[in-house]
């Protein structure tokens, strides 16, 4: 059995790690930069030998995962469980695909480089390539919002999608079955990291690039628009010894982003940061970062459980999911770790309510928590060409229901209008909405009687904290988002 065989391209690709050579008492592998201790047991498992480890970077991964796998790839691609479940496409539409997609000169190229430079000058967050009866459909996402770019017929979103595969080294015969994969490309002298994520649909296969600029791994708390108050409160939190806190918001609000700017506050040279997260986006300088694979039983759970081990100062837990990941944060948070975390809840005070539903006593919670910050993303109104009028009476009262009305009230709106500058959007760039919701006293009593969140929410106001809308009359008087903006992510 050759080499590829016992180990084949999905794992290779997933676990970082290429079997070179055959010597015999062990196999000689090359080793990726996110190649970890529990994959490289895991290898060393299948392969049934010790392994010789070659690190190399991961472009030159890339490059050897290519020419060892090219073959298996493109004309049987390998399963990782069960060589039956194979891809419906024939090998001679494998191998015609995958010489489209590596042909320099053909237009799938041209346009996934195309797609790649406007997504970036645009400031999309990611390119959707969908599947439609008609043929193909490519969206940007940009500030949030999904908008319309061009439509293909059916042979060039075959194209696309496979070029997209080639570059993110995922299988291209196979159709039936998701993939994830991973890239990086420099456009315009920016480094980029882009997450490739495919998906079969009715009318074929989808793709949605994840365009993750490494320049948004510098950003600090002071830059992501908090005031004064609830910034001094989220660093006191952070520089605390020990104590969980937790960012809390749907998906897509920048938790992520607030998380990794709480980083930078840290002494990462004399603590010792680790985090475990599905998946990592950016690379932290000075932080131990683990990619969370179901596939292999790596969960957050487990990850944390060895985290533990390595004497971590500051944890990191990109997202609590479940009760086991919960009960081991609460439980580093009380033992000297602090824990920074998220959690998808729409309030605050949900988030206190998600973690005793998912079964963690109310006392512990009193104990361990520092805080927790609420947030969302508004668009930023366009500069160039935002329209002011006065202020409606209705708009007033419906600011004064939301306690979004300035100290020194407001007389004036501004509302989108649209140009060349914004693309006709009325937007361009989004800013943040946050609520902090300190542990205190009052909240801590409540905590310990089972309360409802929406009373912890009215108890944080009380103590003087604004609410997420509250936190945008700021950005209402000033014109930096329009009245229906706030609306639409506060309401919503």
């Amino acid at each position: 059995m050759s080499l590829t065989q016992l180990l084949p391209f999905e794992l290779a690709q997933e676990f970082g790690i290429v079997p070179m050579t055959d010597e015999g008492s062990a196999f000689t592998v090359a080793t990726a930069p996110h190649m970890t201790v529990a994959t490289l047991s895991a290898a060393r498992q299948r392969l049934g030998k010790p392994l010789r480890t070659q690190p190399v970077t991961a472009d030159r991964f890339r490059e050897i995962v290519t020419q060892t796998y090219a073959a298996h790839s493109v004309k049987q691609g390998s399963s990782v469980t069960d060589q039956s479940a194979r891809t419906d496409a024939t090998s001679g539409e494998a191998d015609l695909l995958s010489s489209i997609a590596n042909d320099s000169d053909s237009p799938a190229v041209r346009i996934v480089s195309e797609l790649l430079r406007e997504a970036l000058a645009r400031g999309a967050s990611d390119i959707h390539l969908d599947a439609t009866e008609q043929g193909g459909r490519v969206r940007f996402r940009v500030d949030g919002i999904l908008k319309d770019a061009r439509d293909s017929d059916s042979a060039t979103h075959a194209a696309l999608v496979a070029r997209c595969k080639v570059m993110a080294i995922l299988d291209i015969a196979e159709r039936r079955l998701p993939q994830d994969g991973r890239l990086q490309v420099t456009i315009a002298g920016h480094r980029v990291d882009v997450r490739v994520a495919t998906l079969p649909t009715q009318h074929g296969e989808r793709v949605v690039l994840r365009l993750l600029d490494t320049s948004a791994a510098r950003l600090n708390l002071a830059a992501l628009g908090f005031q004064a108050a609830t910034l001094e409160a989220l660093r006191s939190a952070a520089r605390m010894p020990h104590g969980l806190v937790l960012v809390t918001g749907p998906t897509g609000s920048g938790k992520t982003t607030t998380l990794y700017a709480a980083v930078t506050e840290l002494d990462r040279e004399r603590l010792n940061v680790v985090s475990v997260e599905d998946p990592v986006e950016y690379a932290l300088d000075r932080v131990a970062q683990t990619q969370v694979n179901p596939r292999i039983e790596l969960t957050f759970a487990r990850a944390l459980r060895s985290i533990l081990r390595h004497d971590p100062d500051v944890i990191i837990v990109g997202e609590i999911r479940d009760r086991e990941t919960a009960e081991i944060a609460i439980q580093a948070s009380l033992t000297g770790h602090l824990v920074l975390a998220s959690l998808h809840t729409n309030t605050a005070g949900a988030a206190i309510t998600r973690l005793a539903d998912m079964g963690v006593e109310p006392y512990l919670l009193a104990s361990s928590l520092r805080g927790v910050l609420a947030q969302r993303l508004v668009r930023k109104l366009c500069v160039e060409c935002r329209s002011k009028r006065d202020i409606t009476a209705e708009e007033l009262t419906l600011l004064e229901r939301h306690r979004a009305v300035p100290q020194d009230g407001i007389k004036s709106l501004f509302d989108a209008v649209g140009c060349a500058a914004c693309s006709g959007t009325g937007y361009r760039g989004r800013v943040g909405l946050y609520r902090w919701m300190p542990l205190n006293a009052d909240i801590a009593r409540a905590v310990h009687g089972h309360v409802a969140d929406t009373e912890l929410e009215a108890l944080a106001s009380e103590a003087g904290w604004p609410a997420i809308a509250s936190d945008a009359a700021r950005y209402l008087a000033d014109g930096t988002t329009s009245l229906s903006e706030v609306l639409r992510v506060v309401t919503a």
